[in-house]
């Protein structure tokens, strides 16, 4: 099948580069600059080892993308080991490249390694000291499996902005008016996105105190949700007195499995610095490059062509929730350079 068509606002001459790492156990590198090229990027696949020995410049590149896999087998737990290794060899060279307003995101493993690393969540622009961990799911064992999310619209992440643009004004309006969908996600209206995850250490926990100031700065971008049902009437819209429908609404998982897969606090599925430069998230972006990578994608594809807008909640466009997050990270660097 044809792969889709994106588009990319960069008028500059410069292609945004981006550098995935990849080695020593991870294993969505591929996946994950197939999508950088998909948004517009020059994505290049770099070994650990080619960074760490200076082979490879991180200077010559605008977004660097830890991705996802098993860094070193998870062993000592996951991202241990490959964030110890780079804060060792070139920790001076990744603060320089935060320092320079670039981007980076950490996806599953890479977010794992982020956090170990001292990079996320960066309070108070501290990027070294370790505050927050992603640990074992509570149930035990590996998930994999696809989550909705609510994305937190006044999250300075760049990755994540513009995630309404495709709601209709139908559904906004629905959304706006629910006050307990508000409530829940922190006094301000959400907006949701689905991807798969794929992992055994996703639980975010931090301190109390840690958390509360996440929450009060915006920096958790995305929760994990669960599909409210909200029945209304249909005589309103100017249908038959007594029809009744059903509209989707999502709603944060207030930790209730498995829409919530691995007992995060608060529902935390990604966050990211203040800066909104670097974003952390657990479920892959870049496994849901197309719309056929949906499990549904067949079903959806007929209700479309039967004159459907909006598909169990969702308004469908052919550039995907994942492809969303990689355009907003490359046509931004390619709005700086």
């Amino acid at each position: 099948m044809k792969q889709q068509s994106v588009s990319v606002q960069n008028n500059s001459k410069k292609r945004v580069k981006a550098l995935v790492l990849t080695g020593f156990g991870l294993n969505c590198d591929i996946e994950t600059a197939h999508a950088f090229e998909l948004a517009g990027a020059d994505a290049q696949r770099v070994h650990i080892n080619s960074l760490i020995s200076g082979k490879v410049e991180l200077d010559s590149f605008h977004i660097l993308a830890f991705g996802g896999g098993f860094s070193w087998g998870d062993d000592h737990g996951a991202g241990v080991i490959q964030a110890l290794k780079l804060k060792n060899h070139i920790g001076d060279k990744i603060l320089s490249f935060i320092s320079q307003g670039k981007l980076v995101i950490g996806i599953c493993n890479g977010f794992q390694t982020l956090v170990n690393l001292g990079l996320l969540p960066g309070i108070d622009r501290d990027y070294q000291t370790r505050s927050v961990a992603l640990t074992w799911n509570d149930c035990g064992n590996f998930r994999d499996q696809w989550v909705n999310m609510v994305v937190n619209p006044n999250s300075p992440c760049v990755f994540t902005k513009g995630a309404d643009a495709g709601i209709s004004s139908t559904e906004k309006e629905v959304i706006d008016g629910d006050t307990s969908c508000a409530e829940r996600s922190g006094g301000e209206p959400s907006y949701h996105l689905e991807l798969p995850v794929r992992h055994a250490q996703g639980k975010f926990v931090a301190s109390p105190s840690v958390v509360e100031r996440l929450i009060a700065e915006n920096l958790v971008v995305l929760r994990y949700a669960a599909l409210k049902r909200a029945e209304s009437g249909m005589e309103e819209n100017g249908q038959t007195p007594g029809e009744k429908t059903r509209r989707s609404l999502f709603e944060p998982a207030m930790q209730r499995f498995p829409m919530n897969p691995n007992g995060s606090v608060y529902d935390i599925a990604g966050i990211c610095d203040p800066s909104g430069h670097i974003f952390g998230l657990m479920p892959h972006p870049e496994a849901y490059n197309h719309y056929t990578n949906h499990p549904d994608w067949t079903i959806r594809g007929e209700k479309i062509k039967r004159g459907a807008e909006i598909v169990d909640g969702v308004v469908e466009t052919r550039i995907t929730p994942g492809m969303k997050i990689f355009l907003n990270g490359v046509n931004y660097m390619a709005s700086k350079i």
